[in-house]
């Protein structure tokens, strides 16, 4: 078990990580390496073709890396009920295998505090997909998680191992014309 510290330096080498987040149980990287998100790509046996999620801190960090924010998206954000990802499109200064086939990309603003200490540790977003083997249940809490999967990370971030299961975030896609499309 690591703690932030350690996961912290875990993330700047290009490791990954099994991490809580402020849904389900994650994997995740400095999510503007290229070889640390192919890692999670193998660890879950999950196909190239398939985007992530990716985990800011800030407003300031989520327009840093989606340069066309649209402004209905503040309002999504802050008066969502639960976590919400958001498919952005055309982001930049992302790994190129983190991003959907068409170039987009879903970005949640966490509100965990460890993630966001790691967040903040790096200065830099971090990956976070679901703590599964590809096509297997997703884990809502780390007793679901699989042996496979806690051997293949090279941490597990120590916070709330006993942690009441929770569930995976909404997700939305903006169009060009500030649609709102529900995805999940």
């Amino acid at each position: 078990m690591a703690t932030v510290n350690e996961a912290k330096k875990t993330l700047q080498e290009g490791g990954i990580l099994l991490y809580p987040t402020d849904t389900v149980w994650g994997l995740g990287c400095d999510a503007t390496d290229e070889k640390a998100v192919q890692r999670i790509s193998e660890l879950k046996g999950r196909s190239n073709e398939k985007s992530f999620i990716v985990l800011v801190n800030s407003f300031h960090m989520l327009e840093k890396y989606v340069p066309d924010f649209p402004e209905i998206c503040y309002d999504l954000i802050d008066l969502s009920e639960r976590p919400l990802t958001i498919i952005y499109d055309n982001p930049k200064g992302l790994a190129n295998n983190v991003l959907a086939q068409d170039g987009s990309i879903g970005i949640r603003l966490t509100n965990h505090p460890v993630v966001n200490q790691l967040i903040s540790s790096i200065r830099k977003p971090i990956v976070s997909t679901s703590a599964n083997i590809s096509g297997e249940p997703t884990p809502t809490c780390f007793a679901e998680v699989s042996e496979k999967i806690k051997q293949g990370v090279d941490a597990i971030v120590e916070e709330e191992l006993d942690k009441v299961c929770k569930q995976a975030s909404s997700i939305i896609k903006i169009g060009a014309d500030s649609s709102v499309k529900v995805i999940r």
